[in-house]
């Protein structure tokens, strides 16, 4: 989402509806298995969007769930509607949103998936972008995207995570003329009164056509590629600090543009991808796509049962009992992890995992460990995320 934006009254809808829904998506584990044809990374998801529409009961058991419920972003009024994802050839997705310049004749569409598991590792998709509608007059404040995103637990909460892989504005909008594109990661928010904390990146050229989407997100940065060229590095206090879910949307961010009847634009979507915890090219990730497909691999998912990392650590770690010597950890001149403490690169602190990634929630029974940080942190937990280096137990 650009910085510029005014309201997140949407992402606080889509808050409370994941936070329901996905309860179990939000602890991670460790016991992941070896994806048969790509060994390094923890575990992958690749969909290559073969439904006959959103009412395709595939598409709901591979984790897909098509937007129905009511709210922002976008145009006060606006229908969100499973009739506006189709999928007009095979191994194709189409969202359309179409609007007659007011609230009630707006349509918009999202696709989410159902679980909150995805946190570092590497994310793409091939899109396709479009600077003018399929009917209709031209000239709306048209918003096309890919993103994840996690559940914001109050104002300014230090643990919200965002990653705008792509807000493409063809005709511009939020103060800015068109084409426009952002890259923006999330530290956190206030919707009233609006104030948002985040960095970004952004290109003023058109990007009319297919292009392939990737980000990076391990060892402190997230960094951002269109087509093979990186255009954002981000790092800091803005790097995502718990799971978040793969979205999909296409809205209107007003009707100041509209002129005429009613008009029609579309984003199309190739396939998605992610690897947990793997860091992995652009030209890899297309290879990679590839290869699915030509071994008639429609959709994949072993997030949850994919094998132990090689790459980066993974974001969640069985804690050792013992320090690395065999003898108890040392934790006698460290503090206290606080939810609310900002910690720098190296600072130690003494933790008990909670069981289920929530802080407030019930301890996990493994005991007291030293955790060292490897970046600047404030509300990621240790052990639920890959910030914190364990140092055994106390």
């Amino acid at each position: 989402m650009s910085p510029l934006r005014t309201s997140r009254s949407g992402t606080l809808s889509l808050a409370a509806v994941l936070l329901a829904a996905s309860l179990s998506g939000v602890a991670m584990t460790t016991a992941w298995a070896d994806e048969p044809a790509a060994a390094a990374e923890c575990g992958t998801l690749f969909d290559d969007f073969n439904y006959s529409s959103s009412g395709d009961p595939a598409l709901t058991s591979h984790g897909w769930v098509p937007r129905s419920y009511p709210g922002g972003p976008g145009v006060p009024g606006a229908t969100w509607s499973p009739a506006q994802i189709t999928f007009p050839s095979s191994g194709i997705m189409q969202l359309s949103a179409s609007t007659d310049g007011t609230g009630a004749g707006t349509r918009q569409a999202e696709l989410y998936t159902n679980q909150k598991r995805y946190f570092e590792g590497t994310y793409a998709s091939r899109i396709r972008f479009s600077d003018t509608p399929a009917s209709g007059a031209d000239g709306d404040h048209i918003v096309q995207t890919f993103f994840t995103i996690s559940p914001l637990n109050g104002d300014l909460d230090p643990t919200y995570s965002e990653l705008d892989f792509t807000e493409y504005l063809p005709n511009g909008g939020w103060g800015e003329q068109g084409p426009v594109n952002y890259q923006t990661t999330w530290y956190t928010y206030r919707a009233e009164p609006w104030f948002a904390d985040n960095v970004h990146s952004q290109q003023y050229q058109s990007f009319n056509g297919w292009h392939d989407l990737v980000a990076q997100v391990s060892g402190g940065h997230v960094k951002y590629y269109i087509d093979g060229v990186l255009v954002g590095d981000h790092s800091g206090k803005y790097y995502p600090r718990q799971t978040m879910t793969i979205n999909f949307n296409l809205w209107f961010i007003d009707t100041a543009g509209h002129t005429g009847a009613m008009s029609t634009y579309a984003e199309q979507v190739d396939w998605v991808y992610y690897a947990k915890g793997g860091v992995f090219s652009p030209a890899e990730v297309t290879a990679k796509a590839a290869a699915y497909r030509q071994a008639g691999t429609a959709f994949l998912d072993t997030v949850d049962s994919g094998g132990t990392c090689t790459g980066p650590s993974p974001t969640a770690t069985t804690s050792p009992t013992t320090s690395p010597t065999g003898q108890p950890t040392d934790c006698g001149n460290a503090p206290d992890w606080s939810f609310g403490a900002v910690y720098q690169g190296a600072a130690l602190v003494v933790h008990e995992r909670s069981r289920a990634g929530d802080p407030s929630g019930p301890p996990s029974g493994d005991g007291e460990h030293l955790w060292r940080s490897k970046w600047w942190s404030q509300g990621s937990e240790p052990g639920w995320t890959g910030v914190w280096e364990d140092l055994g137990r106390c």
